[in-house]
């Protein structure tokens, strides 16, 4: 049986009090770190990102 899952494998956020949690948090000065660091860990994990509000990106591997 095939099972996709998916996981969370990193938050890249600039606002550090609306986060916590089990994954890896990464704390962006401003909204172009933000893309910037988000995109960077999209590529080196192998997943994508998804934006949620407030300033707030999740970066998660579909398998």
């Amino acid at each position: 049986m095939n099972q996709n899952s998916e996981s969370i494998q990193a938050v890249v956020t600039v606002n550090m009090d609306k986060v916590s949690g089990g994954a890896p948090i990464f704390f962006a000065r401003n909204e172009d770190e933000l893309i910037s660091i988000s995109i960077k860990l999209s590529k080196i994990l192998d997943s994508t990102v998804h934006e949620l509000e407030n300033g707030t990106y999740i970066v998660v591997r579909h398998e």
